[in-house]
């Protein structure tokens, strides 16, 4: 008995230990840890006067990535790496496109994979340019060179912001040919026997009659989905919604409240791996910083306004 406690003490220091480390790694980025009311997140650094969005942290939250577009340029992803307890300034990433453009980085839940857009032109395909995905693996010496999707995704002429599960399963925006930008709806691909055998459309309860539904951040379990679209039940622009996955059933969507939600518009959201966080654009067509908030109070509101069947109405 006298071992297994001890085990177990060891078990729960070591996991207060990372979570501790994982914290302090955000502190050295940004000091203003916030609670309930969102704050600019590395203001100066990550947030400047330039249009930023869209970031995603490795697991050990020691690196990140996210997309910057500065006043009359592309849109292009950098790249910041703790070292020696002390944050690098942004940099453009190593893969940067030298045809083209890049956007909206993503680090799969196990880390072993960094996904992102790209207006690249596809290598030694007759496909015609369009926004595809791209990924690079982690191996021993850093990430890989990044190669495209293939099949089915390589047949679509637009897919962006993709967010990925612990079982390997992708959620994105695409759209079906001739769709305006503002049809442009949730996708899904489920992994079988380590293939990706169908692109699927999601339901009503995701893909409601708004327009803009875009950026959907998957939680790695599955548990629930961040996204955003402009109703005219909102605040304004595009808002955030979370939508809860129960028993392989998803709900309709709950706008995320008029603390994230301003008249500007809240979109492209994530959340920390450490799950204590949510990250998301504010900011108008041309100006707009990233934003984040303490994420665990919010959603446990939230869920628990899905336990009561307190829905929205369809938007």
């Amino acid at each position: 008995m006298k071992g297994v406690n001890v085990t177990f003490l060891f078990i729960v220091l070591h996991l207060f230990s990372c979570s501790k480390e994982t914290e302090s790694n955000i502190v050295l980025l940004d000091p203003d840890i916030p609670t309930d009311t969102p704050l600019v997140f590395g203001e100066g650094i990550i947030s400047t006067e330039s249009y930023e969005f869209a970031i995603t942290f490795t697991p050990e939250m020691d690196e990140l990535y996210f997309t910057r577009r500065k006043p009359g340029e592309d849109n292009t992803i950098y790249c910041m790496q703790l070292v020696d307890d002390k944050w690098s300034s942004p940099k453009p990433a190593f893969f940067t496109a030298t045809k083209g453009w890049d956007f909206e980085p993503h680090i799969n839940p196990k880390g072993d994979k960094l996904y992102f857009g790209s207006t690249r032109p596809l290598n030694d395909t007759p496909k015609p340019p369009g926004l595809h995905q791209w990924y690079s693996k982690r191996e021993a010496k850093g990430w890989s060179t990044p190669i495209p999707l293939q099949k089915p995704f390589v047949d679509r002429t637009i897919i962006m912001y993709l967010t990925s599960t612990e079982e390997g399963n992708l959620y994105f925006t695409a759209g079906e040919k001739g769709d305006a930008p503002e049809d442009w709806v949730i996708y899904k691909s489920i992994k079988e026997d380590g293939q990706y055998k169908s692109i699927d459309r999601m339901g009503k309860e995701i893909n409601t009659a708004a327009k803009w539904v875009a950026h959907s951040y998957i939680a790695p379990n599955e548990s629930y989905m961040i996204y955003d679209f402009k109703s005219d039940l909102g605040y304004g622009e595009s808002d955030l919604y979370i939508s809860f996955n129960k028993n392989e059933k998803w709900s309709r969507p709950f706008n995320m409240g008029p603390k994230i939600n301003t008249d500007q518009t809240e979109m492209a959201a994530s959340v920390s791996p450490d799950g204590k966080y949510l990250f998301f654009h504010r900011g108008g067509e041309n100006e707009g910083n990233i934003y984040w908030v303490g994420f665990r109070p919010i959603k446990e509101e939230m869920e628990k306004n899905f336990n009561q069947h307190q829905y929205l109405k369809e938007p």
